[in-house]
């Protein structure tokens, strides 16, 4: 199955949550912090601003910087998602 966002929506798969700190220290999963890296899977084809379509920012996989409790997350055949709209985007990582 996959995923068509609209319009401004962009869905992103989230980094690997960090495990063990700089120091060395083993997080518990619930100590881990949310990722704010993500990988954008998929867009949508951008807005329409004054009947005008304002062209989407990112692209499939770009690195993406994102607000930090942003989105909707989703399950799809097993592999969690979150789609945000991209506004949400703070910065493409290159």
């Amino acid at each position: 199955m996959t995923i068509k966002p609209l319009f401004d929506k962009v869905v992103l798969k989230e980094a690997e949550k960090e495990v063990t700190t700089k120091s060395g220290l083993i997080l518990s999963s619930r100590a881990a912090e949310k990722p704010d890296l993500h990988t954008v899977i998929a867009v949508g084809e951008g807005a329409y601003v004054d009947g005008k379509l304002v062209p989407m920012s990112v692209k499939a996989g770009d690195k993406v910087l994102v607000s930090k409790y942003a989105g909707t997350q989703v399950k799809i055949d097993g592999v969690e998602y979150t789609i945000v709209g991209q506004n949400d985007i703070l910065a493409v990582i290159e």
